[in-house]
This record gives structure tokens, sequence and C-alpha cells, in this order.
């Protein structure tokens, strides 16, 4: 490994720098922004739609964030691009799409490998959640993994895109993540583990286990609360950006 606490020094350092809302300007957390401002009265200069006679409430952010959370693999601009057809199709009204009831629903490609019909059943879960509770807050992990996104449960596997949204949803900085569910703590936040961020572990010595499980993110995550250990999870703006951030280093010191 290298030196422990010249890892830690550098991503707090990294952190701090890519916790920065001009590095999430075209990004999936875009989309749940775009609606929490506009659910507080505020009109986003971000370019994207807003639905005439339509007031956003907490409720839309929540959709929002499920579909883009959902769609968040692959090339960014791609991501970003297939989120706003979602959006599209759901007349940037998203509570509003999913409580109608009546959604695109076939073979054809939405996103990748995700069809449009995945993008129905996730609505229906949504439908069904929404006509009983208030908020998927009270949701866990696993429980999300089923109940919206109808997937086995898998107590192995480290559900990145849950992950990601939980971060996005509970972090509350106030800079880039949105800080709008309350009862969950930031601690108990678990790092989003994709390839790339797993790489970047291994390369530091974060972690030796070489699956993209659950346990590797709770290492990895144990290891960024000696970073910030009431908010582990702003580590995760280091690791995604690590490896770019060195090489500026680099070059700088030429």
């Amino acid at each position: 490994m290298q030196n422990r606490q010249q890892v830690i020094s550098n991503i707090r350092k990294i952190a701090k720098e890519y916790n920065n809302p001009e590095h999430f300007v075209e990004d999936p957390i875009a989309f749940p922004r775009h609606f929490n401002m506009l659910a507080n009265g505020i009109y986003p200069d971000d370019g994207y739609p807003i639905a005439k006679d339509y007031v956003p409430a907490f409720k839309d952010v929540e959709i929002a964030a499920v579909i883009a959370a959902h769609l968040a693999w692959g090339r960014r601009n791609m991501i970003v691009r297939d989120i706003g057809r979602a959006m599209d199709e759901m007349k940037w009204k998203p509570y509003w799409y999913v409580m109608k009831g009546e959604y695109r629903c076939g073979p054809e490609s939405l996103h990748r490998t995700v069809r449009w019909s995945e993008f129905a059943t996730i609505c229906t879960n949504l439908k069904e959640f929404y006509s009983h509770n208030e908020s998927l807050e009270c949701l866990s992990p696993q429980q999300m993994r089923v109940h919206i996104f109808s997937q086995k449960e898998d107590k192995n596997c480290a559900n990145k895109k849950i992950h990601m949204l939980r971060r996005w949803m509970v972090r509350n900085d106030g800079i880039v993540d949105l800080g709008v569910w309350k009862s969950i703590s930031p601690k108990e936040l678990i790092i989003p583990l994709d390839v790339h961020v797993h790489q970047t572990a291994l390369a530091l010595g974060i972690t030796e286990r070489n699956g993209t499980d659950i346990k590797t993110a709770l290492e990895i995550t144990e290891f960024l609360k000696e970073c910030f250990p009431e908010d582990p999870c702003l580590g995760d703006f280091a690791l995604f950006a690590y490896p770019v951030a060195e090489q500026k280093k680099r070059k700088s010191d030429k």
C-alpha cells in the first residue's frame, strides 16, 4: 500500500476540489437536482424543460433520482442523453406520470441493455409504493433493490446504483448532493462501488479484494471513515477523480 497517511491526505484534498457543482453539470444528479430546485420554488438555469402548469414536489425528486440512478452506467454523455429521453416520456412530470399508470413498455432500448419494459416495471413499482407511502427514505437498500428495481434479493451485491442514489439524497453539505432525506445520517452511507472506484481503491492499496461486492464496498467505506469520520461518502468524489487529479499533479510538477 502507498503511505497510508499520504493517501488519506490526498483523498481529503481531492474530495474538497471535486465536491464542486462545476464537475456535475452534465451528470445524472442534475435531474433530481432540477426537480428539487423547482420543488423549492427556484427556477434552475440548467437548460432542462419545465412543465407548464405543474409544480414538482418531493416525490418528483425521488422518482427522478430512481430513474437517473438506474441508467447511470456507461459513458456520461449517453447516460445524460437517455435519462433525458426518460424524462421526455414522463413530460417532465415524474410523479404525475407514475401515478397516471400508462407507461411506455416495449423491447426497445432506453439505455444500453435497459429496455423500456424495465422502465415500465420500475414505474409500476413506484406507483404501488406511493399508493401507500410518502417517501422512499423508509426503504433499506435491499428493500429498494427488490421492491423498486424488481431484482432478486442478493446480500452480496454492492448495489452501486442504490448507494449512489442514497448518497445524492442523504449527504447534506449543500454543495453537490441534495440532502433531502433527513432520517439517515451521512455516516451510515456505503460507498457506491463500481469498476472505476474499485480499480482506484486497489491501486491505492485501500483494498486487496478482487470482487466488487458488498464486502469490498464496506472495506473501502471503513477506510474512508479515517478520512471523513462523519461523512465517508465524501470520499466518493476523490476516488472517482483520483486518476485525473494525479495526472494533473504530475504535469504541474514537470
